[in-house]
């Protein structure tokens, strides 16, 4: 995609000794000083010639030497980690099924309709995040813990289940955007040698559909950025680098300076279009629990994609135009699955609160999935009455003027007195950072067109038990 001609000199691969410390991660990674050496760097020499960086500590911690530890030398465990705790081990999980893996396998073959399976990473696995990163290869993983979709045994559930098996995403769309990712990193880290890129969102979390955008994340430190200056500096950055160097391979690079500020653009080679941000950790944190979600439970998935496509369809699922965002609709189907009287799922932050750790450090989230089992719930309802269940609960029973949702809590809870929400239509609280992801309803006619249309559609499939009553099974295969 982004060949090494265009660079004029062989691949780029950083050197394990001189970049040993690199996610130890100091507070202070990039100073100030060296943006500005960055920029001149970027502007007045060899691209190759990245930014000189000071030695890297943690906290107060000296600097790690990974290279030396006896845990991370080379490619193999050694036998000092066969002395790890169980916890610390990634789980084996065994499949009568023989496919290949590959990075990030998260979803079903094509061939393969009536099963949906995450990834477990291999055993003899240590993620490169914790090293430095490597030159690109494929990564090993485990044959992958299988999931047996749902019985649809009426209409309704049949639906739901037909749009899921069309729609979902698929391990081609996958390979596209890691593909991608990997040799963005790559480009980034001749301005930045010490950053590391991450997929986060639908394509990773479980819930992405064939026509899911890309998300990244651009880490260049695990503590918060300053949006405003630091960011919005750094992005530019990367977005100059895309429009000189690499326009033949995007396309339409834009910098958009928000709230929190990302660089849009569009892969020309898989037509995918990726949103690029920078230290929003929060979202490389929620991107596994989310993860975790989707896979405990049989019924989440189906359920979850259905209720986007309808709320796409309805033009309230757009964050930018003053209705919800998908992470604040994921949440809410969550939550609701949670406050049944016979819940369909627990709160595993509650559950397992080490593994969901906000202190966690990012080279282990990725960890969480694996330990977490299947949820048995005694709730046996089927597709069609969750969906029914779900516009309900939100049209007649949710109190939205005393309310917020949480996830973390597992109900409805009073609202904060905090500003941020005040004066706010719709409190979707975020797990793991507490701040409130529906923050983008903030027009009282924009509420009141959610709640007709949840009002609406719910009498609408309540009485035709056809879910081309409220979304046109149809157009939504079609779109993907």
């Amino acid at each position: 995609m982004f060949p090494n001609s265009i660079l004029g000199r062989p691949p780029f691969t950083p050197n394990h000794q001189q970049h040993n410390n690199f996610f130890t991660l100091s507070p202070s990674l990039y100073s100030h000083q060296q943006l500005i050496d960055a920029q001149f760097n970027f502007q007045n020499t060899d691209l190759s010639r990245a930014v000189s960086l000071q030695q890297l500590t943690y906290g107060n911690v000296s600097p790690i030497q990974t290279s030396t530890s006896p845990l991370f030398r080379g490619r193999k465990r050694l036998s000092d980690e066969k002395n790890l705790p169980l916890d610390g081990k990634r789980q084996r999980f065994h499949s009568p099924h023989q496919e290949p893996t590959i990075v990030n396998h998260i979803v079903p073959l094509s061939g393969e309709r009536r099963y949906s399976m995450p990834p477990l990473f291999h055993t003899h696995y240590v993620p490169d995040i914790v090293r430095g990163v490597p030159p690109f290869r494929e990564i090993p993983f485990l044959e992958p813990r299988e999931i047996t979709l749902p019985e649809a045994k009426d209409k309704l559930s049949q639906q739901i289940l037909e749009l899921f098996e069309a729609c979902q995403q698929q391990v081609s769309d996958l390979k596209k955007k890691e593909l991608c990712r990997t040799e963005l990193q790559r480009e980034i880290q001749l301005i930045f040698p010490q950053s590391r890129l991450f997929l986060v969102g639908s394509s990773l979390n479980g819930f992405g559909t064939r026509s899911s955008d890309g998300d990244l994340c651009l880490v260049v430190k695990e503590e918060p950025v300053n949006q405003k200056t630091e960011a919005r500096h750094i992005l530019t950055l990367v977005h100059k680098h895309f429009c000189t160097r690499l326009s033949g391979y995007i396309e339409r690079p834009q910098l958009i300076r928000a709230k929190v500020p990302i660089v849009k653009f569009r892969d020309k080679v898989s037509c995918v279009e990726f949103d690029l941000n920078v230290n929003n950790i929060v979202g490389i944190r929620n991107t596994f629990l989310l993860r975790t979600y989707a896979y405990l439970e049989n019924r989440v998935r189906p359920l979850v994609l259905v209720i986007k496509k309808w709320a796409s369809h309805h033009e309230i699922n757009d964050a930018s135009r003053g209705t919800l965002s998908s992470y604040s609709l994921v949440l809410m189907v969550l939550h609701y699955l949670q406050t049944l009287p016979e819940p369909i799922l627990p709160s595993i932050q509650k559950i397992y609160p080490e593994s969901f750790s906000p202190a966690i450090q990012l080279h282990l989230v990725h960890q969480a999935p694996c330990n977490v089992p299947p949820y048995l719930s005694k709730n046996e309802s089927n597709l069609g009455d969750l969906l029914l269940g779900f516009l309900k609960y939100y049209a007649t029973e949710f109190d939205w003027n005393s309310q917020m949702i949480s996830v973390r809590e597992a109900k409805a809870v009073p609202r904060p007195d905090g500003i941020e929400w005040r004066n706010k239509y719709i409190c979707v609280e975020e797990p793991f950072d507490g701040t409130n992801t529906a923050r983008a309803v903030h027009e009282k006619q924009k509420f009141d067109m959610i709640k007709d249309q949840f009002l609406k559609s719910w009498h609408r499939l309540k009485n035709k038990r056809d879910l081309n009553s409220i979304l046109p099974l149809r157009t939504a295969i079609l779109k993907r």
